[in-house]
C-alpha cells in the first residue's frame, strides 16, 4: 500500500499534480508538533522567513 501524495499545508496543492520532476524535488517537508507537513515550492518561497525562524540558534 502506498501513502497518499503529499499536499501543501498552506494552499492545498497536490504534489502528484506536478509534471516537472524538478518541481517535485522542490517541495519542502517540515515537522510541526510531531506532524509532517509539506509546502509546495511557491508557498515555501513566500514563507521562507517563517521557515528560517524555526531553525535553532546553532544553525546561524
Amino acid at each position: 500500500m502506498t501513502a497518499p501524495a503529499p499536499t501543501c499545508s498552506r494552499c492545498g496543492r497536490a504534489r502528484a499534480a506536478e509534471t516537472d520532476p524538478l518541481a517535485t524535488l522542490a517541495w519542502v517537508s517540515t515537522k510541526e508538533n510531531g506532524e509532517q507537513r509539506w509546502l509546495c515550492p511557491d508557498c515555501a518561497r513566500n514563507h521562507v522567513r517563517d521557515i528560517e525562524g524555526k531553525l535553532p540558534d546553532e544553525y546561524w
